[in-house]
């Protein structure tokens, strides 16, 4: 009776593992560059930069977004995503702006797209703003 008990769970434990299915999780989108400017001017002490992954085909919307204080530029930056908050209908880009004072001094204002075009990496090139 033993021997069938045993035989029994055994062949029921089995049964379950086979059952098992092992699901991988997709990896995160990662995107990450370096945020700088061409100019050979320093930047003034009390800068900031606000870096900020957008959909370049919607004014306005901002799917993730950092700012901290800066000495120096270029500057490296790094957003990870789940990958399930992608999605493919979107034209995602990078943007990236200095301030000083409340004031920005510096901006980009070409385009940077990533992810949907498979660039995960890029280099974000701002601008000076003329002064008002």
């Amino acid at each position: 009776m033993k021997v069938k008990v045993k035989g029994f769970i055994t062949l029921f434990c089995l049964l379950l593992l086979s059952a098992c299915v092992t699901v991988e999780p997709e990896p995160p989108v990662i995107v990450n560059g370096a945020a700088g400017y061409l100019e050979r001017i320093a930047l003034p002490q009390g800068s900031a930069i606000t870096i900020a992954v957008i959909d370049l085909d919607t004014p306005g919307v901002i799917v993730a977004q950092k700012s901290f204080n800066i000495a120096k530029v270029p500057v490296p930056f790094k957003f990870t995503f789940a990958s399930e908050t992608i999605d493919s209908g979107i034209n995602y880009g990078v943007v990236a702006m200095i301030r000083y004072n409340g004031m920005v001094i510096f901006q980009t204002y070409d385009k940077f797209p990533v992810i949907n075009n498979d660039k995960y990496t890029t280099e974000v090139i701002m601008k000076p703003v003329p002064a008002r």
